[in-house]
């Protein structure tokens, strides 16, 4: 049994907030029989596509979209050609994607397998690479960065037990940093590189960016405020740009009005974008959807955002020129100039010193 309930705690990490309230055997057996399932699959997909000692493992939270997937095959195909020296694997951390993508919600079904399957893969009798390089797909520093510091640290802590203490006395880990992760350096570049793309749009109205942010009480490592610095940057550009969130506390798109009315853009074009790294569900509903309360009256809830009530729906019931012709539907890894900044984390990451958990990728601003 305590093999068994072992293997529960691993699978805790591995699928994120879960629960198991009472397990009966069965339920244990099949907990034991899906990690062993699940681990093998990903030991073989490792083994049969080793090219190089050395490893890139690219952690993004999820989707269940086709564009999303072809956003994420396009990352890896461009990691592959400007990391030659590393091979290169994708990983989803959301346990919900990760099951709706298996199951084939949307789109055909495909497989993609929790961060411990695969640093458990990497370090496998005949692979055992020398560098393992964890880059977050994440744009901000926030709750879902940290869950990949935490899978990294359960990696090298042997937290199952189960990996050679000899290989992870001498294997190299490094850890790429979220998009957002430096106040002053990636949001200047980022609001850089997204002017330099919609310009032209923040001169025929608002460029309104949304974001997913993190509710106050996850707010880990106060990662919302990088929404409201981009915002500043990207002003310093245009009054026309703004970036609310889906999440975070006086953030969201009723908020984002009040600055542009407090503004005096009373009226004209509203294009919406997504700042996250694909353009998947929230993208596709919460912003560009036709889902829309205005019949019931705009009631904004406790918090002040009107919920079931797209970007899209609410701008233009405000009197903006918001509509499908407005919506830029592009997730920031569809951008190769923004994708690049990522791939620069990862170029630091390598050129610089051993992973330390604690410092320096935790921000403090």
């Amino acid at each position: 049994m305590k093999k068994i309930k072992f293997l529960m705690i691993a699978m805790l990490a591995i699928c994120g907030a879960m629960s198991f309230t009472a397990c009966s055997d069965d339920d244990d057996d099949k907990v034991e029989n899906n990690y062993v399932i699940y681990q093998n699959a990903v030991n073989q997909t490792v083994k049969s596509q080793k090219k190089n000692s050395k490893v890139i493992l690219l952690v993004a939270f999820g989707s269940t979209w086709q564009q999303a997937y072809d956003a994420f095959d396009t990352t890896v195909e461009a990691y592959k050609a400007a990391f030659p020296g590393y091979d290169v694997f994708l990983s989803f951390s959301s346990a919900i994607c990760i099951n709706r993508a298996a199951a084939g919600e949307n789109v055909k079904p495909r497989n993609f397998y929790a961060p411990p399957f695969w640093l458990n893969a990497f370090a496998q009798d005949g692979v055992k690479y020398s560098e393992i390089v964890v880059q977050s797909l994440q744009v901000i520093p926030g709750e879902e960065y940290t869950r990949v510091i935490n899978y990294i640290k359960d990696f090298a802590n042997n937290a199952n037990g189960d990996i050679d203490d000899k290989y992870l006395a001498n294997v190299t880990l490094k850890l790429g940093v979220p998009l957002l992760q430096d106040a002053e350096k990636d949001v200047n570049n980022v609001a850089a590189q997204l002017n330099g793309l919609y310009a032209n749009q923040a001169r025929e109205g608002v460029v309104a960016f949304m974001g997913h942010g993190n509710p106050d009480s996850y707010d880990t490592y106060k990662a919302n405020v990088r929404y409201t610095q981009l915002e500043e940057a990207l002003q310093k550009y245009s009054k026309n740009y703004y970036v609310g969130t889906v999440d975070m506390m006086e953030n969201f798109k009723t908020n984002v009005l009040q600055r542009m009315q407090a503004n005096g853009i009373m009226n004209g074009k509203v294009f919406c974008h997504p700042l996250m790294s694909i353009d998947g569900d929230h993208g596709h509903n919460d912003m560009a959807g036709d889902d829309d309360a205005w019949n019931n009256g705009y009631k904004a809830n406790e918090e002040g955002e009107v919920e079931d009530t797209s970007w899209k729906m609410y701008f233009h019931n405000m009197g903006y020129t918001c509509d499908n012709s407005t919506m830029i539907e592009k997730g920031l890894l569809e951008l190769p100039a923004i994708r690049q900044i990522w791939m620069s984390h990862t170029k630091d990451a390598i050129n610089g010193e051993p992973l330390d958990y604690y410092h320096s990728k935790n921000p403090e601003e």
